[in-house]
Formats: structure tokens, sequence, C-alpha cells
């Protein structure tokens, strides 16, 4: 029922949604656009996510090579050592490399779950699982970034990104899940 419920809003918001658009700014309206239609500026504001397309499509099933990809190395990918991490790896480790981050990222999710559920209290539950969505909500939105399923944001791919505060925050939200971790052994 609620399912049928969620459904209906979203049925219902997407007209308004539609109709809103003529009260954006144009550097919004050129942001969605972008994203719907990135090849109409190919040199512009459309190149990142294309550049991104091309390597991932590139890499193939086994992908190309550590350090033998085209557009990775002759620097067409932007940014590829932080928010395009994931297009380089696709290019050069291939779908198979990937689905092996990937897996371990899912590895990660799960045994943030897990620690979830033998916490000693609601707060400790509550700490891990929100370090686990928040973990979960940046490998979703890197991923689908990289291969055109959602805007370029800038949301790092988590403990292979280059960035200091988002290495910052995931050590600092890990060790917080190892302390809820520990703590289920006090009296």
């Amino acid at each position: 029922m609620r399912f049928l419920i969620g459904l209906l809003a979203i049925a219902l918001l997407i007209p308004v949604a539609w109709n809103m658009r003529h009260h954006l700014k144009p550097y919004q309206q050129q942001r969605i656009e972008t994203f719907l239609h990135p090849e109409e500026d190919q040199r512009g504001a459309g190149y990142q996510i294309l550049q991104s397309e091309i390597a991932v499509g590139s890499g193939g099933f086994w992908g190309k090579g550590f350090g033998k990809g085209s557009q990775n190395q002759l620097g067409f990918v932007p940014v590829r050592y932080s928010d395009f991490i994931l297009a380089a790896l696709a290019e050069e480790q291939g779908f198979i490399g990937v689905c092996v981050v990937l897996l371990l990222y899912l590895g990660l999710i799960l045994r943030l779950v897990d620690n979830a559920q033998k916490a000693k209290d609601r707060a400790g539950m509550y700490v891990v699982m929100g370090v686990a969505a928040i973990l979960g909500f940046h490998v979703l939105v890197n991923a689908s970034m990289v291969i055109g399923y959602m805007p370029v944001t800038g949301i790092p791919l988590p403990l292979m990104s280059y960035g200091g505060s988002s290495i910052a925050f995931v050590f600092l939200a890990l060790g917080m899940v190892m302390n809820v971790r520990l703590r289920r052994f006090v009296n």
C-alpha cells in the first residue's frame, strides 16, 4: 500500500517539477540540459561526462591494463584522480575490475550493517547505519555519475578518490564504527 502511495506521489510531482523549470536560473537550466543532452555541448559543459563514458566504454570487459588507458593517460578524462577515478579504473581494469571494486564496497557496507545489528544500544546502531548510508550513497552517486545516469556532482568515491576532507571523513566515520563495535563488550 505504501508503495502505491509513493508511486502516486511521484506521478503527481513530475508535472509540477516540469512546470517549475521556468522558474530556474539560467545556470540551473543549463546544468539540467547538460545532464539530459551532454552531446549538445561536447567541448563545454558536456565534456566531462562524455569523456568519462568514452573511458568506461573503451575499457571493455577485461580493460586495457594498468597504466595503458588512452583516455586516462592522455588526460582526456578530467579530474581522473578525484571525481572520475572509477572511469579511469573502468578503462584500465575493465568491467571485471569495476565489479571487484563494487563488490568490495558491498562487503564493507554489509559489514557495517552487521555491526549495526550487533550494537549495544540504539545510538550506536544509528551511528553505524548513518555511516553505512553515507558511504553507500557516495558509491551509488559516483558510479552513476561516471556512467552518465546522474549529473556530475563532485561527490568522491570513498577510499579511492583524492581529497583530504573526503579521506578524513571516511577514516573518522570508520573509527566511530570501530568504537561502537568495541563498546558492545563493555558492561
